[in-house]
């Protein structure tokens, strides 16, 4: 999926007007609740918790990407802790990406799906990446795909990078919950949890992966 929505099509916007990043959320959740991750966009404390592994020293820009980064609640807290940071998003919703490009003039945005992580940072000649933040909802990550996906983001890691992902407070012992933490578990030494983020609606809490067990991957070939 590439370009702009076409005038008149469901995801532009009427009268060359945008809808505010709430407004938008509302709008794509009630059209595709499977593939977006909330109704409304994520907390600034929320955002907070995702960026927190860039809240050390680093010898050289990091290299950030965002899965699923949708009105950029994520990107404005990366981009405010790592100003000088290389960044690459996925954003399969082409109205969430648009948003994204408005928002932030000359991000690069990636339209299609986080399984096209390592080819992107390929054409970019991007990697080892310092931090992955995925606003993924669980759909993403069902099935065989989702195993994969996982496995994409530890092997394009650097062995001192992190994978931060969120998830509800009330569902996170759901099946799809639960099935996320073994994947995870399965493809890093290491997967802490934080305390719950009681002001975002609805509460969640933040995985954070450390120690890629795929960290000798020739992904990190890049750099």
């Amino acid at each position: 999926m590439t370009g702009a929505p076409a005038a008149g099509s469901p995801s532009a916007p009427r009268g060359g007007r945008r809808p505010s990043g709430t407004g938008l959320f509302v709008r794509e959740f009630a059209r595709a609740p499977l593939r977006t991750a909330s109704l409304v966009p994520s907390s600034p404390a929320l955002a907070e918790r995702m960026v927190a592994p860039l809240r050390r020293p680093f010898l050289h820009p990091p290299v950030i990407v965002e899965l699923g980064p949708g009105t950029g609640s994520f990107t404005a807290a990366l981009r405010a802790a790592a100003p000088a940071a290389r960044y690459l998003a996925l954003e399969l919703n082409p109205a969430m990406a648009d948003h994204l490009e408005a928002r932030f003039p000359g991000i690069d945005v990636v339209r299609g799906s986080a399984s096209g992580l390592a080819r992107a940072l390929a054409e970019r000649g991007l990697g080892p990446v310092d931090l992955v933040v995925s606003g993924l909802p669980w759909q993403a990550f069902a099935g065989p795909e989702g195993d994969a996906l996982v496995a994409d983001v530890a092997a394009c890691l650097a062995p001192s990078g992190a994978h931060t992902q969120f998830t509800y407070s009330a569902t996170r012992w759901a099946p799809p919950g639960r099935r996320q933490h073994r994947r995870l578990r399965r493809h890093f030494g290491s997967v802490d949890l934080s305390p719950t983020v009681w002001r975002n609606l609805p509460p969640a809490v933040v995985y954070t992966a450390t120690r890629p067990v795929r960290a000798g991957d020739p992904c990190l070939a890049g750099r």
